[in-house]
């Protein structure tokens, strides 16, 4: 059994360990108290020491290695050659370094290149060989070699950046408590300074990058108005009404109604220097969120235009009324050609005219190319045969096929009579326009009145036009057509295709649709080509015995 403080041998026998220690304790203290105190040992020493100091500063001279405790970009880069500081110093550039924009408590995170920054991963390496042992024992931090290089990419981002930054002032308001309303206070907004912020990461785009931060310069903008007492006996009749948005698609004569509740309704209204206003900040995520509910199928045609919604409900709060009907709108979207397609035929079977298609399509010379099944064409929005705000409530139906014109308003019959179309070497175009212009007396011309002596002209009463068929060429409602020779085109007479692309009355019942139709009353004009698009263009097909 072994004995503490003893061990035992590799042959057995036992050994005073307590007593070994001892003795080595001793000699190494008698050892270091005659290094100490012999001059002799104490130049050994010495020697020793700066001997180990001249192999490491050669090791890192020869060696061309960076001192300990050199860092640069929060890198430490002791022990590397240059080469090694300028690879490592390009990763991180590249591929982590982040800089963080901020404004308070907000932040934006970017990396260098999209500010523009430039970086001289080179030079900053060999500043960091040439700080030398000026780390030592302390460390020390190399500037890296910074600049702005690219002003322009700088300024655009901090441009894009700003419509995120920038925070809209909140006019005084309104806000119902119980049947009480109340007035809320103004709060001021602020924009971004781009100017002022690139100046500030042009001086010390060091500074930025060191520190991985750029304080963004934004500026106070005032509210409008900070007191809305003034208005608010308006704002309590404005909202004390049932808010509705109605959106009105004159193609398929289809409204379409969205309403809010009081409170939501209010929390859109602000008070302005010279009254009411819509906050449209607040209200722009309702309008989107009804444009989504607009198409059935995901090509996404018919859409809202936000601009024309503002400002038509600005011009109702002005106006004191709680309600307005905008547009709905269509995209240009494409069409693939099937057996039998022209160009022509194209545009009669979709209501477009023809001219518009050719413009969609410049690099097509439908003249000249042959179209095959599967080809894609391009077809620009129908909106531009519907340039002006439709009418409400009057639609004229027009049946190629069985030459007849019904007038509605209201959904009431107003009018209903036979009409002469144009003739098959100059057909009317089927689809879906509105009244442009009125003229009491418009002159017209053909080729087939053209003679030696030159082109006669006729004379048509109560033009109204209602599309291009090439720019500056108008085809329209009209009644009776006087002929240069005297007489009258059809002999006065409607009921068959006798017109050169024109829709023809009598002169008295022109008269009567001239009257009545105002500009932007919607004409559908329907046929075998191109079907009724609305209730009542189908209602108008029944009635005058089909299509």
């Amino acid at each position: 059994m072994a004995v503490p403080g003893n061990a035992l041998s590799n042959n057995g026998t036992r050994v005073q360990g307590g007593v070994q220690l001892d003795a080595a304790r001793l000699f190494l203290a008698d050892l270091w108290w005659r290094a100490t105190h012999t001059p002799q040992a104490l130049y050994a020493l010495g020697g020793l020491a700066a001997l180990a100091g001249v192999i490491f500063v050669l090791s890192h001279v020869l060696g061309g290695r960076i001192f300990p405790n050199v860092w640069a970009l929060g890198v430490d880069l002791s022990g590397m050659t240059v080469e090694e500081a300028t690879q490592r110093l390009d990763t991180l550039w590249q591929r982590s370094l982040r800089i963080s924009l901020t404004d308070e408590d907000r932040s934006w995170t970017v990396s260098p290149a999209d500010l523009g920054l430039s970086f001289d991963s080179r030079a900053t390496a060999e500043a960091a060989r040439g700080a030398g042992m000026s780390g030592i024992p302390f460390g020390t931090g190399i500037v890296p070699y910074v600049s702005l290089g690219d002003e322009l990419a700088a300024q655009t981002y901090l441009l894009d950046l700003s419509l995120q930054a920038n925070v809209a002032p909140f006019n005084a308001g309104y806000r119902w408590v119980g049947e009480e309303l109340e007035t809320v206070a103004a709060r001021e907004g602020k924009t971004m300074d781009v100017a002022a912020t690139l100046s500030d990461l042009m001086n010390a785009a060091q500074t930025v990058v060191q520190t991985r931060q750029l304080d963004l310069v934004m500026l106070p903008v005032a509210p409008s108005l900070e007191n809305a007492d003034r208005y608010l006996e308006a704002a309590r009749d404005l909202t004390s009404q049932t808010f509705q948005l109605v959106g009105y698609d004159p193609f398929v004569d289809q409204e379409i109604a969205w309403s809010t509740d009081r409170d939501t309704f209010t929390s859109w209204i602000e008070a302005g220097p010279d009254g009411l206003d819509l906050r449209a900040d607040t209200f722009r995520p309702f309008l989107d969120a009804q444009a989504r509910t607009l198409n059935d199928t995901a090509d996404g045609l018919r859409f809202i235009e936000p601009t024309d919604v503002m400002e038509k409900l600005h011009g109702a709060i002005r106006a004191g009324v709680a309600s307005t009907t905008v547009r709905i709108r269509y995209r240009s979207t494409s069409y693939e050609v099937v057996s039998g397609d022209t160009g022509n035929r194209i545009a009669r079977k979709t209501g477009i005219p023809f001219f518009l298609i050719q413009q969609a399509n410049p690099n097509l010379d439908f003249e000249t190319t042959t179209l095959y099944v599967g080809d894609t064409i391009q077809l620009p929005s129908r909106d531009l045969v519907l340039p002006i705000d439709p009418v409400p409530g009057k639609r004229i139906v027009v049946n190629l096929n069985t030459q007849s014109l019904v007038a509605y308003e209201n959904g009431a019959e107003v009018f209903n009579w036979p009409i002469s179309s144009g003739l098959p070497n100059a057909p009317t175009s089927p689809g879906i326009f509105q009244i442009l212009t009125h003229n009491d007396v418009a002159s017209g011309s053909s080729y087939t009145l053209c003679g030696d002596r030159g082109c006669g002209q006729w004379q048509m009463y109560w033009f109204m036009g209602i599309y291009e068929v090439i720019p500056g060429l108008m085809n329209g409602f009209h009644g009776a057509v006087l002929l240069p020779g005297g007489q009258y085109l059809g002999g006065g007479n409607v009921g068959q295709p006798y017109t050169f692309g024109c829709v023809m009355s009598r002169d008295d019942q022109a008269q009567q649709l001239y009257e009545w139709a105002a500009e932007g009353t919607v004409v559908e004009i329907i046929s075998n080509e191109f079907q009724p698009q609305s209730d009542l263009g189908r209602a108008a097909a029944e009635l005058t015995g089909g299509i």
